[in-house]
């Protein structure tokens, strides 16, 4: 039996039996993630994930997470847990780190250790609707990586560009994602009855 190629943790073998698969049946490239949240009180509320589909069926977590989110005290909140815009620099960080793991898996090289630092600028006057000529979300975001692995300069930049290029978060903070919002309106009368 051949040993499973394993770089970074990543099976390689079945990183590029994965590409192959989706070249022969794209339709199995569509996912769709998913995320229930419920108010608790003031600015905490919890997210519950279950389940995701993909590979044209549902898949469910090992774990269902419950991501508890607030808002520090200074903005009302209780700190029961990271406020919503650090969540966002959480999954920027983690889909970028993943892109650039993976992505160097795939081409042999090996990290041996990567830690990355971000830090975004909001301003909070759009936020309380102060001013409208200031942005509500994030003016900037500044992203630093440390990345320790046995290759040139050159590549630990390649692979710095690998990173943001194939990053779904990256992508959707950077290029924009239509956003629905709707009011259940069945889940509502409900509630208040």
């Amino acid at each position: 039996m051949d040993a499973q190629k394993i770089v970074n943790g990543v099976k390689v073998d079945a990183l590029f039996g994965t590409i192959d698969a989706v070249k022969k049946a794209p339709v199995i490239a569509k996912f769709k993630f998913r995320a229930n949240n419920k108010w608790i009180n003031c600015g905490h509320n919890r997210t519950t994930i279950k389940n995701f589909y993909g590979t044209q069926q549902d898949h469910p977590h090992e774990t269902h997470f419950e991501l508890d989110a607030d808002e520090p005290p200074i903005l009302l909140g209780e700190d029961k847990g990271p406020n919503p815009v650090e969540y966002l620099l959480t999954a920027l960080a983690a889909c970028v780190t993943t892109s650039i793991v993976y992505h160097a898996a795939a081409k042999g090289i090996t990290i041996k250790s990567m830690e990355s630092r971000l830090e975004g600028d909001i301003d909070l006057q759009g936020f309380l609707g102060l001013r409208e000529d200031v942005r509500r979300g994030y003016e900037q975001i500044r992203m630093t990586f440390k990345i320790d692995a046995d290759v040139s300069d050159e590549e630990l930049e390649e692979l710095m560009r690998l990173g943001p290029t194939f990053s779904p978060v990256y992508d959707s903070i950077t290029q924009g994602v239509p956003v629905t919002v709707t009011l259940d309106k069945t889940s509502s009368r409900a509630a208040a009855a």
